[in-house]
């Protein structure tokens, strides 16, 4: 393999989870008096963390975004993730291989906050090849686009950035792993909760796929 680390983002790309939480945060806005379509909600919210999106909130709402209520809505997402999260397919397969050929050099790099991510992983059998190679967002200085969630992993394994691949889904994660310095990889599948190829594309990642299986290949 060309690349001496594979980085992973997390919801969407190893765990099909943007449906559910969207899903939850669709209703709690809609409780705030915000009425979002499925659709809507996606475009606005995917690959963002919603702690970012006080701003956007509070002007569509007209409420303040208060610890409460993002605590709620977390306990809300986490109850609908246990219930019905699954990993995106093929990705335990792909991952498996990818961990093989790399001498076990791969992590997980999500915006999202690190409870969501263990639990995601865990209940998709994701956990044994990320055990110890978990980053958050939530624990760095900036969230993505921005890119310091990458280079914490990188940093964590010892590889240069350059010499990393990202696997993003959304134009915001390919972003944050351009800017760490690492050649990005677009996942795109036809159903919902991934911005399109076109978009992925022009935020700048190399190659745009739709088929998790594909991954180890194109990684060369």
């Amino acid at each position: 393999m060309r690349f001496e680390a594979v980085l992973f983002d997390c919801d969407g790309v190893l765990v099909d989870s943007e449906p559910i939480t969207n899903g939850v945060l669709r209703d709690m806005l809609e409780e705030l008096g915000w009425q979002l379509s499925a659709e809507e909600c996606m475009r606005l919210f995917i690959g963002k963390a919603v702690k970012d999106e006080r701003a956007v909130i509070e002007a569509n709402t007209g409420q303040p975004l208060t610890e409460d209520w993002l605590g709620r809505f977390r306990e809300r997402r986490n109850v609908g993730l246990v219930q019905g999260v699954q990993p995106i397919r093929g990705a335990v397969g792909a991952v498996a291989i990818v961990h093989e050929r790399v001498g076990g050099r791969i992590a997980c790099a999500s915006g999202a906050d690190r409870f969501k991510v263990e639990l995601q992983l865990d209940k998709c059998g994701l956990m044994p090849y990320f055990a110890g190679r978990i980053f958050s967002g939530h624990e760095t200085p900036r969230s993505k686009p921005a890119p310091d969630v990458y280079l914490a992993a990188a940093a964590a394994l010892g590889v240069d950035p350059g010499r990393c691949a990202v696997v993003e889904d959304t134009v915001t994660g390919v972003a944050a792993g351009l800017a760490a310095g690492a050649t990005v990889f677009g996942y795109s599948p036809p159903e919902a909760g991934h911005d399109a190829p076109r978009a992925l594309r022009a935020a700048g990642a190399l190659q745009i796929f739709g088929d998790m299986a594909l991954l180890p290949d194109l990684l060369g």
